[in-house]
């Protein structure tokens, strides 16, 4: 679709990449997130404060600044994915997938016919990528990325069946929810062993179905891990805390 390779395809081609995480709903951030380097910007709609406006800019921003945009939507907001691959993101992560019902609803939505029920209509998509509406169809469900989260035992049971739906891209493991739902709710920890230990078996059951594997990681040790462990999509680093984190460091300066 593009001249530079698609997020799609340095995935098949088993490169790492590292997303920012954008939870402010200022779109010019996915811009400076990637002029400083990351490969892609992932906006987040579940737990962040960006709206359908913010993700519309803040998509454009992210490949003005040379990186790959990704959105996760709210829980069961299926319709939003296909807004949001209208509007020119690459991958959609969707939260909560929880059984093979809940990954066929999102292949619907991320995918056109006969693979999935996606309606047409991506103009800005195209606009953006430099392609003709027939060159777009042609390439769409190959370079769009559809990616169902697994962050509950429910989804861990489901999994292979997970993994063997058909335009199911991959897998992005949420260790925080996993924690906290592994613990029935008693405490957060994504950097446990039990969480760690089970997210390598989730990345070798998806990398053996031919799928994709992400991770959220909450520190570098959990990123260079998640790397050794198969893992290929990274994200690592809110911008909220990345600003925070250089703003104190500024001020420490002068300590």
């Amino acid at each position: 679709m593009t001249a530079a390779p698609s997020l799609a395809a340095r995935l098949r081609a088993d490169e790492t990449i590292v997303t920012a995480w954008s939870t402010l709903a200022v779109p010019i951030l996915a811009e400076l997130l990637g002029r400083a380097g990351y490969g892609a910007v992932t906006l987040d709609m579940q737990h962040g404060a960006h709206d359908i406006g913010t993700v519309r800019e803040g998509i454009a921003a992210a490949r003005l600044g040379g990186a790959h945009a990704v959105m996760r939507p709210a829980v069961d907001d299926f319709a939003t994915v296909s807004r949001a691959f209208d509007l020119g993101a690459e991958a959609v992560i969707m939260p909560m997938v929880n059984s093979v019902e809940d990954a066929l609803a999102l292949v619907g939505a991320a995918k056109y016919p006969p693979v999935g029920a996606r309606s047409w209509g991506p103009h800005r998509a195209a606009m953006l990528q430099g392609a003709s509406p027939a060159d777009y169809l042609a390439a769409a469900n190959a370079e769009t990325v559809a990616l169902a989260m697994i962050e509950t035992p429910a989804a861990v049971e489901a999994l292979d069946e997970i993994l063997a739906v058909e335009g199911l891209d991959g897998i992005f493991v949420g260790p925080g929810d996993l924690s906290l739902t592994l613990s029935d709710g008693a405490s957060v920890t994504p950097s446990s062993e039990t969480v760690q230990s089970m997210a390598a078996e989730i990345a070798a059951k998806a990398r053996a179905a031919g799928k994709f594997a992400g991770i959220f990681c909450n520190t570098t040790a959990d990123a260079r891990a998640a790397r050794d462990m198969g893992f290929r999509f990274l994200a690592h680093g809110v911008e909220m805390s990345l600003l925070m984190d250089a703003a104190k460091a500024k001020l420490a300066e002068l300590d």
